[in-house]
């Protein structure tokens, strides 16, 4: 396992602020903003469509404090860019939106260094101001768009209209996720390089942790892993390949289920995960299940080491939460199972407590858990 110290050489001009907002290309916008409100605790935010002058596609915002989901469809049977990605992906994540500022200059550099601009700097307008943005290709059929705010008040975007609250979620228990952590993107096999150095490249982003397969492996599969984040390391982005492994590993099934290069997994940080994944559970969230073998491994292990956490263990071991620290401190994380039919799209939960990783020290557990899954589905 690597952490990066070195930043490399500060960028150029413009900044990445944080992500600004993660849409979703789905079969029904409507009923999946539904499913994210009532089962992970979204509140409904806009809603662009035909009302509003949309005529190709409805869209509807989800928000819980400060993580933005957009779902969209197209409305026509033969919208042949959506209609066809849908039919190859599936549900799943189309565009990882940045909030950044100076965005003349970061799309200039983008451009230079050879990034696929899928469209050029554009400005939308509306009473609260005017918002500039632009859109890059990332890896397989994924984009970012580039969200400079700077001159906006809105809630949301030009073209959106508030969507009225949904008076469902007054009765269930808040779930409290509080930001995009970091947004996980599955490559095939070899990919994982060329992925990191695109951002490096293009975005201008450092290294800021990696692990490859001889510390990830179980009995079947393998995983390399490469976290690129922004100079101020408030976006981190892991980008995974599969590693040869006896069986098909979880990223080349999601690989092979997805068609392709796409976004695996989005993690929500919360400062309460006992509360959030209580809460969740009573939503009838699924997790992925641990088995109890994994905690007594784990007490065994923190007793040795001078880690001490705060929370009860044996709580833990009820919600199946995880546990990965090391001298500095600790994170505490879980993971949902697919969250739609196809197995490629799940979410995590996360709280840190002086640790930055990303849980090395589960992936054997997670792996295995994930396999189990795997071996009921037929696909392991």
């Amino acid at each position: 396992m690597t952490t990066y110290t070195d930043k490399g050489s500060k960028p150029v001009g413009g900044k990445f602020l944080s992500f600004d907002h993660v849409k979703f290309w789905v079969g029904n916008a409507k009923q999946t903003a539904s499913f994210y409100r009532c089962r992970m605790g979204f509140e409904p935010l806009g809603y662009r469509g035909l009302e509003t002058g949309s005529r190709q596609t409805a869209a509807h915002v989800v928000k819980q404090n400060k993580i933005i989901f957009v779902f969209e469809s197209p409305y026509e049977p033969d919208d042949e860019v959506m209609s066809r990605h849908l039919a190859r992906h599936g549900d799943g994540v189309r565009d990882v939106a940045f909030s950044v500022e100076d965005i003349d200059t970061i799309v200039k550099v983008a451009k230079k260094k050879g990034a696929k601009i899928v469209r050029d700097i554009w400005e939308e307008s509306d009473e609260y101001g005017t918002v500039r943005m632009a859109t890059v290709k990332t890896y397989g059929d994924t984009l970012h768009t580039l969200i400079d705010r700077t001159k906006y008040k809105g809630f949301f975007l030009p073209g959106f209209v508030r969507t009225p609250e949904d008076c469902l979620l007054k009765q269930l228990p808040r779930t409290n996720l509080n930001f995009v952590d970091h947004v996980v993107g599955n490559q095939p096999d070899k990919q994982m390089e060329p992925v990191a150095k695109w951002y490096e490249e293009c975005l201008q982003f450092h290294r800021f942790w990696s692990v490859d397969d001889t510390q990830l492996h179980t009995q079947y599969s393998a995983l390399r892993s490469i976290v690129m984040t922004n100079w101020e390391e408030t976006v981190k982005m892991p980008i995974n390949e599969p590693a040869p492994g006896k069986k098909r590993s979880q990223i080349q099934e999601y690989v092979e289920y997805y068609g392709g290069a796409g976004v695996q997994h989005i993690a929500l940080n919360t400062s309460d995960i006992i509360t959030a994944i209580t809460h969740l559970r009573a939503r009838g969230m699924d997790f992925l299940e641990v088995p109890d073998s994994y905690y007594d491994m784990l007490r065994n292990r923190l007793q040795l080491s001078g880690t001490k956490i705060v929370e009860d263990l044996d709580i833990l071991q009820k919600l199946k939460i995880l546990i990965d620290y090391d001298e500095n401190g600790y994170l505490l994380q879980i993971f949902t199972k697919n969250m739609q039919d196809r197995p490629t799209l799940f979410l995590e939960v996360i709280q840190r407590r002086n640790h930055n990783g990303f849980g090395a020290g589960n992936f054997q557990a997670l792996f295995e858990a994930i396999e189990m899954e795997q071996a009921k589905r037929g696909n392991l």
